[in-house]
């Protein structure tokens, strides 16, 4: 079909493997417990790994903040959810790469819960006591870095027939949440969707190209420390060597990274008065 003289086409993003692993891990605790979760394991299970910010914060139940993701009430809470990791998230494990994507995710996952935990001590639209599960955190990051990074891209609005680009319908989107987080929302964790979408910016704007665990991994780091370790035993022996040849009246000179500089033997024959050496 056409659009203003622009051929529309209706295409499907692929299943790249780190969505495949969310979708997969998300929908077996979601149909476990569909299925064979009794009142009393539901209830342990949204008590112990759903996001109670009593429970972290006076008994350091820090694990919450990472396994309320994987939780899910109802069909459309799961379905939602992981419709969205796959319609967008899919494009960022493609352009960006698997590390990356799931930094995105779990970034917002855990900025989610902890504006969720800051909020509900300070009893805005939360308390403490409070129960939240679900993926949106990590959803609704990955919608903001959509809207930053692929602005431009024209996405459809399913069920409306019509194109709207990315940066609107995120912006639509923050709008919707904002509105609905002050009227109360009925049992929604907006809290965790405006966590989401904070996170969700922050990372795109200040993460490191290569993601935060290429930036700060341990073979960066090692390497990092290594190259200074010898450089510091460069420097360290350049100036012991310094001493040395003062003491048999000779003078010479490193540079501040311990590299040896030639003395100015002044013009010489040949080579158009400069200095000797190679010209790069």
């Amino acid at each position: 079909m056409r659009s203003r003289g622009r051929e529309m086409t209706l295409s499907f993003p692929p299943f790249t493997r780190a969505v495949i692993w969310l979708l997969g891990i998300n929908t077996a605790v979601f149909l476990g417990l569909s299925a064979f979760g009794s009142r009393a394991v539901i209830q342990w299970v949204y008590a112990n790994l759903g996001l109670v910010p009593s429970e972290v914060v006076f008994h350091f139940a820090i694990w919450q903040i990472v396994t309320y993701s994987f939780i899910h009430v109802g069909f459309w809470h799961w379905f939602g959810n992981m419709l969205g990791i796959w319609m967008f998230g899919s494009t960022f494990e493609s352009s960006w790469n698997t590390r990356r994507f799931l930094e995105l995710f779990f970034t917002g996952v855990v900025g989610a819960a902890l504006t969720t935990i800051i909020l509900s001590f300070a009893h805005i639209l939360s308390t403490p006591g409070t129960v939240t599960v679900g993926a949106s955190g990590g959803v609704f990051a990955i919608l903001m870095a959509f809207g930053l990074v692929f602005g431009e891209n024209e996405i459809m609005m399913i069920p409306f027939p019509f194109l709207i680009k990315a940066k609107y319908f995120v912006l639509i989107l923050i709008v919707v949440t904002v509105a609905f987080a002050i009227s109360g929302g009925g049992s929604t964790a907006y809290l965790a969707h405006l966590g989401g979408l904070l996170f969700g910016y922050l990372y795109v704007k200040f993460a490191p190209v290569r993601g935060v665990s290429g930036k700060f991994s341990i073979s960066e780091w090692y390497y990092g420390l290594n190259n200074s370790y010898y450089r510091w035993k460069r420097r360290r022996a350049a100036k012991k060597f310094e001493v040395y040849m003062q003491k048999h009246d000779r003078k010479v000179e490193f540079d501040e990274h311990g590299n040896y500089i030639p003395p100015d033997d002044g013009p010489r024959k040949g080579n158009g008065g400069g200095k000797s050496g190679w010209v790069n």
